[in-house]
């Protein structure tokens, strides 16, 4: 499972490529081990001990990433128990995606590419179907969303991003099309967690905008232009994704391996753990989606 390590004189121009921590690479190989192992809900994994052995990473490391994986809901550690897949919170429609690899290409094109899909729809239905009071909450989420934008506040926007996407999926009045939205945007926010780590890959105000763009169809009821507008919104996303996956694929071309001296990031720098149970939730959602 573990990466080459790198050998004396390799890996001079590290300094040019992003940077990943070592927690980040782990928890990574960690999702790949419980799909190749074919694991679902419920199913126990290896000590942190034989996780490290597994992965080739230290124990420091590996304890990191379970973590991280734990705060995204892909992971159950139980305390005198060990450490399980994480029980599915829709039952057994969800266990078709307990293997989804929130930092793979293609897996995030596929969400993205059911995003489209379902967002759309909901857009076209809510500028049919919307009453005023749903219009005026979709516009203001919007709004708040720009201001939030503006400010370069990644914490706010996320808040007012989810507002907006789920007051479009109410004003579609069909509860699955809202679960839906919800659901598929829960599983992209794993992405944000081990992609982004907090950072906006695009511009918010730009989002932001195009949220006040599809809140403006809905109000006039404009049911095919506000589904064209919530395809390109998320195409916008899309590209981002693509860009930021290019970047750890490229990064990942000549590394250190994870929990080798190499494995918390370029340039020796210290790996940034995610936060221990009780403190604030890990960085939401902030991708200009």
């Amino acid at each position: 499972m573990a990466a080459p390590s790198q050998g004396p004189g390799e890996g001079d121009d590290d300094a040019s490529r992003p940077y990943r921590p070592g927690y980040e690479l782990v928890a990574e190989q960690l999702l790949n081990y419980i799909a190749e192992q074919n694991l679902r809900s419920g199913d126990r994994l290896p000590t942190e001990q034989g996780l490290a052995e597994i992965l080739g990473a230290s124990r420091n490391v590996t304890r990191e990433a379970v973590k991280v994986l734990a705060a995204i809901g892909r992971l159950s550690v139980r305390r005198g128990a060990g450490i399980f897949v994480a029980d599915s919170a829709g039952g057994l429609v969800d266990d078709h995606l307990s293997h989804f690899r929130p930092t793979s290409m293609e897996d995030v094109l596929m969400l993205l590419d059911y995003r489209t899909v379902i967002e759309s729809e909901t857009a076209r239905r809510a500028a049919t179907l919307a009453t005023p009071i749903e219009v005026r909450a979709v516009r203001e989420c919007a709004e708040t969303s720009l201001v939030a934008g503006r400010a370069a506040d990644g914490y706010a926007f996320a808040k007012a991003d989810e507002a907006f996407h789920d007051a479009v999926g109410a004003a579609a009045h069909n509860v699955f099309l809202r679960s839906s939205v919800a659901g598929v945007r829960r599983l992209a926010s794993q992405s944000d967690v081990l992609l982004f780590h907090g950072d906006a890959p695009g511009s918010l105000e730009v989002a932001a905008r195009q949220h006040l763009a599809i809140a403006e169809a809905v109000a006039a009821g404009e049911a095919d232009l506000a589904g064209e507008l919530m395809v390109e919104h998320i195409a916008t996303t899309q590209s981002q994704f693509e860009r930021k996956i290019r970047d750890r694929l490229f990064n990942l071309d000549g590394r250190a391996a994870p929990g080798t001296s190499g494995a918390s990031g370029a340039s020796g720098a210290s790996v940034r753990p995610p936060r221990s149970a009780g403190d604030e939730p890990l960085s939401p959602e902030t991708s200009a989606s």
